[in-house]
């Protein structure tokens, strides 16, 4: 049974090192190296970029196995690694793994959570600590994602790697049970409580006080009263 699912043209490089992948990107071509277990020694090539982009264009990306044609002879493998140029998004260099239809890669799978948990629908907040996970598949079994059941989870629990159901085939070989998903509580809203005034404070601004200032232009308390009347004057004697 064939497990590629895109073809690949390519050509071998006789020379490996800086100055021939320069060379090789002088003439249109991206630089590359095949290595894999059970291969003698890894060997250079060159192919087109736009056609190893168009060959992993599919709902796997970087999990696609390809069939790559290398001067006539055709090998299984996978895009492993590249290089691209920051500014133009130029492929500089791609790294290929050849793998076998009975023997496992290691890959990364995306992680989608499905179903609402019950913390959720209580008031919790769900978040999502992991997004992909490392597994080890056979390359024609490698699942386009891997769907994370939530539904059990509680406010305060949480969803280990341990936990989840793999697809048949799919191997962890982890030793941390990573954390999936947690489901936290709402974070409750405090409200400021008034401050009481302190002994011997001045009155709040505006408060009407017994001692409080005149209008202008109002005479002071017992302003008339404070001076004494002056007697009258004798009139003068002629």
């Amino acid at each position: 049974m064939a497990i590629t699912t895109s073809k690949l043209e390519a050509k071998s490089r006789t020379s490996s090192g800086k100055g021939p992948a320069r060379r090789t990107r002088m003439e249109g071509l991206v630089p590359g190296v095949v290595y894999g277990k059970g291969m003698e020694k890894p060997f250079s090539i060159a192919l087109d970029g736009k056609a190893l982009r168009a060959a992993i264009n599919t709902p796997k990306k970087l999990n696609t196995v390809l069939g790559l044609v290398v001067d006539g002879t055709e090998h299984t493998v996978m895009l492993k690694d590249y290089q691209m140029e920051p500014m133009t998004k130029e492929l500089l260099h791609a790294d290929f793994i050849a793998v076998k239809e009975n023997e496992q890669v290691k890959v990364k799978i995306p992680l989608v959570l499905v179903g609402k948990a019950v913390g959720v629908l209580e008031g919790g907040i769900l978040s999502q600590m992991r997004r992909e996970l490392e597994v080890w598949a056979l390359p024609g079994a490698i699942p386009l994602n891997i769907e994370v059941d939530v539904s059990p989870l509680k406010i305060a629990t949480a969803l280990h790697i341990n936990d989840i159901k793999l697809p048949t085939g799919i191997t962890v070989k982890a030793h941390t049970n990573f954390t999936i998903a947690v489901v936290t509580a709402p974070e409750i809203e405090k409200v400021a409580e008034p401050v009481a005034a302190a002994p011997g404070a001045a009155p709040a601004a505006g408060a009407a006080a017994a001692g409080a200032a005149p209008a202008a232009g109002a005479p002071a308390a017992g302003a008339a009263g404070d001076k004494k009347a002056e007697p009258a004057k004798a009139p003068a004697k002629k």
